[in-house]
């Protein structure tokens, strides 16, 4: 936008406006004798492009049309007096009356000028308005009648009036004044306007408006709206000309520091360098020597020469060029191509997993398969393994194993709570606080592209609005697609084909169904007692010495001892609670050593109790002596329990309650369990009426765990078998599989789990379905001695072996 002013006046032609070299002006009593004056009523037209003149201002134009040219030339030779009408539109050559706005002004020819290069200007004062009423004619140039308007009458003294004036006087100073294009002369020219009218045309013919603006305040006779407009409009100009003030100081000034910073770093600069010491230098040198010794890949290198020559041509000082430096030091720090020898001795790496972990067979199995094939073809993808199972299996630890057997670096990555698809895949760097994603980060951390990469507790993994971190990983956990992992961070594919990922997790059921696919499923089951007393002696507890600072010549535990200690402190599959139970025997002993207390080296069973509290001393199977209630075996996620169906019946209408924070699928279990028993009462001898008279209710104990799962199916309709016919159930006998309708068993899961719980409790013998029988010959045979399997297909057979033909001491009297 202009400035208000072009100060001295504009030189207003029908092309282009240029500056005058003087400020015209006119007293109060000028403008009275100027209003009294005389015009002919009719006049020669001129039209006029890109302004309008407004009465008492004087104005130049350059006339250059031939018409306009003859105009004034017959003009000059008369008594000068002309109409000057401004173009509706400023493009036209050759306007003809209608093409004119309908009000104009009279004008006086002041004086005619011959410019330098041919054309003439003329120099013309505004007088009075007009209306233009009807041509004349039309060649050579236009004349017509006109019609003179008054402006409308006002109280010069009035209060509103004088305000009025001083505002926009003062508003017209303030603009001259903080325009830096305008001079200061302009404020003498409008501080000596002593004629309101006047100073409102002044204003008016030299403001940054358009024609059609101009135009408007000409045509309108009431002073005081014309003098509001213009206030207006002054008030508008002021307060864009302060804030393109504002900004330009603003930037002036950031000009000025970036100006001021950049001399003083040049200075610095050539300091450094005739001290032969330039930090930045020195750091682009040595990353040039970094990048020397990678060995990467055309594309990489290629990247990372574009990335570094952006960092030279930043300020050192400016917040990008450390965000830029981070990136590249990323870049060198990664172990491009760079692998570690695997160590392919079988029987070396048999041996330290063998060391590490008692059993697992299975996995060390797998392990073995793997550097066997790689032994023989060289070179393959590394499989994705994913170890489950209850916790304290060893399932993390090993990774380490392998690692030391394979002789490659070590990684973990914990999963558990993970929420953020960029903790997988890192941000963009544009970002402030930036940060590759936690693969590249182990990658870096192992300085090497071939670790092993453990990614503990997959199964936990979150999901929130910032992603889904589980679909994030779906690309590093297939071996077809991670050879090109895509960082955002690093802009760029890296190859993760040589990394043998292991995930870890508790259940399956928690892993996404395309992920749980990607992976190699190995199962990590439960220890039994026999192997909790081997790790016991043979890890945990010299682990714990260690840690505790003590000698093997001050502390000395028997197997059966910890074997009290497994079954009567302790109830897992894994080892972690042996671990804290071993360790809090080993604190006691320091305590004792510390104080200098006297102690007999080797632990009783006797010491069990003062040391680790009472254990539980009651016996984990029930005796048969109440009718209706029946060991179960339960799969729970920290591995195979052991649970309790209890039932009862009163006198009633044949209805059946279900206690024991039970799930719908155990409650519908119930149900079949009735019925089927209903169905096929006459096998049993129950009358039919029994069922109809009294009520039944089934109740597994432990109410505060919540329990679900088809598999205690066969447990509870043995119960209700029991409960009806009154007989008693076999001693230490459990039980564990599906029921249906028709009666027939059908197989269940975590059986080897199961079977370890069994033997927790003393169990003797367990009936299954016929289709786990597989199941079991899959279990190592130390883990089944003094357990008997009794393998069936319908609900009949299992009745047979669990009742008994002997009925309860005290049995309740069904009629």
């Amino acid at each position: 936008m202009k400035d208000l002013f072009e100060l001295p006046i504009m030189q207003l032609s029908e092309d282009m406006d240029k500056e005058a070299e003087f400020i015209p002006l006119i007293t109060v009593e000028e403008e009275e004798k100027m209003n009294s004056q005389e015009f002919p009523e009719e006049l020669p037209i001129l039209p006029l492009r890109n302004n309008v003149l407004f009465p008492g201002v004087v104005i130049p134009i350059t006339v250059g049309r031939d018409k306009s040219i003859r105009l004034i030339q017959d003009a000059g030779k008369g008594d000068k007096i002309i109409g000057v009408v401004s173009q509706i539109n400023q493009e036209d050559e050759s306007p003809e009356l209608k093409d004119l706005y309908s009000i104009g002004t009279v004008a006086q020819i002041i004086r005619t000028l011959k410019m330098p290069d041919g054309s003439t200007t003329v120099i013309i004062q505004g007088k009075r308005r007009f209306k233009l009423v009807n041509e004349i004619q039309s060649e050579p140039y236009l004349r017509a009648n006109v019609k003179y308007l008054k402006d409308k009458k006002y109280d010069k003294k009035s209060q509103e009036m004088e305000t009025l004036f001083s505002t926009i006087k003062e508003n017209a100073l303030e603009i001259i004044k903080n325009s830096p294009n305008i001079p200061s002369e302009a404020s003498f020219a409008i501080g000596n306007i002593d004629s309101p009218s006047f100073l409102v045309n002044f204003i008016c013919s030299n403001m940054n408006a358009d024609v059609e603006k101009k135009q408007e305040l000409l045509e309108e006779l009431d002073m005081k709206k014309r003098s509001f407009k213009v206030l207006e409009h002054l008030t508008m100009e002021n307060e864009v000309l302060r804030l393109r003030n504002e900004i330009q100081n603003k930037v002036r000034h950031d000009l000025d520091k970036q100006q001021r910073e950049y001399f003083l770093n040049q200075q610095i600069k050539t300091i450094q360098d005739e001290l032969g010491d330039n930090p930045a230098e020195q750091e682009v040198e040595e990353l040039q020597r970094r990048a020397m010794e990678k060995n990467w890949d055309d594309k990489v290198a290629g990247m990372f020469a574009k990335e570094l020559n952006k960092l030279q041509r930043m300020n050192p000082q400016g917040a990008e060029y450390s965000v830029q430096l981070n990136f590249l030091d990323l870049l060198l720090d990664l172990p491009w191509n760079e692998y570690s020898f695997d160590n392919l001795d079988l029987k070396r790496a048999e041996k330290i997993l063998n060391r590490d972990h008692f059993g697992l067979e299975d996995v060390k199995r797998r392990i073995l398969e793997y550097l066997a094939v790689l032994k023989l073809k060289g070179d393959m993808k590394s499989p994705i393994l994913c170890f489950y199972g209850p916790p304290g299996v060893g399932k993390t630890s090993l990774g380490r194993s392998i690692a030391d057997a394979l002789g490659r670096k070590y990684v973990r990555m914990s999963l558990g709570g993970l929420h953020d698809e960029s903790e997988i895949r890192g941000h963009r760097k544009t970002y402030i606080g930036a940060m590759p994603g936690r693969i590249i980060q182990n990658i870096k951390k192992a300085e090497t592209s071939n670790p092993v990469f453990i990614l503990d507790e997959i199964d936990k993994l979150g999901r929130s609005n910032h992603g889904d971190p589980s679909s994030a990983l779906l690309e590093v956990m297939d071996p077809e697609q991670n050879n090109e992992f895509y960082d955002n961070y690093i802009e760029t594919e890296y190859d993760l084909s040589k990394v043998m990922f292991i995930a870890t997790a508790n259940s399956l059921s928690e892993i996404q169904g395309p992920l749980r696919d990607r992976m190699e499923i190995i199962e990590v089951n439960g220890y039994t007692i026999e192997e909790k007393i081997e790790i016991a002696k043979n890890h945990l507890i010299p682990k714990q010495l260690k840690e505790h600072g003590i000698t093997k010549k001050d502390f000395s535990i028997d197997k059966k001892v910890i074997e009290k200690v497994v079954e009567e402190h302790t109830n897992e599959s894994g080892v972690r609670g042996l671990d804290k139970m071993i360790a809090k025997l080993v604190r006691n002993r320091a305590r004792q050593i510390a104080l200098e207390e006297t102690f007999n080296i080797k632990i009783s069973e006797k010491d069990l109790d003062s040391i680790l509290g009472v254990g539980r001393t009651r016996s984990k199977f029930v005796d048969n002596h109440v009718a209706g209630v029946v060991t179960g075996l339960a799969w729970t996620s920290v591995g195979g329990d052991i649970l309790f169906i209890e039932s009862s019946i009163t006198k009633g209408k044949g209805k059946l309650t279900l206690t024991g924070n039970l799930g719908d699928v155990m409650k519908e279990s119930a149900i079949i369990a009735l019925e089927y028993l209903k169905a096929h009462s006459y096998f049993f001898g129950i009358e039919q009426e029994v069922f109809d008279n009294y009520n039944v209710h089934i109740h597994v104990p432990e109410g505060a765990t919540p329990k679900d799962g088809p598999s205690a199916g066969i447990t509870m309709l043995t119960s209700l078998a029991s409960l009806f016919t009154q007989r008693k159930v076999k001693k230490q006998l459990a039980m564990t599989g599906e029921i249906t309708l028709r009666g027939d068993v059908l197989p269940v899961g975590g059986i080897k789990e199961k079977v370890l719980a069994a033997k927790r409790a003393s169990i003797k013998e367990i009936i299954l379905c016929d289709k786990n029988r597989k199941d079991i010959e899959e279990i190592n045979a130390s883990y089944l001695t003094g357990l008997t399997f009794h393998y069936v297909r319908s609900m009949k057979e299992v009745l047979d072996i669990a009742l008994l033909e002997e009925k309860v001491a005290e049995p309740v009297e069904i009629i």
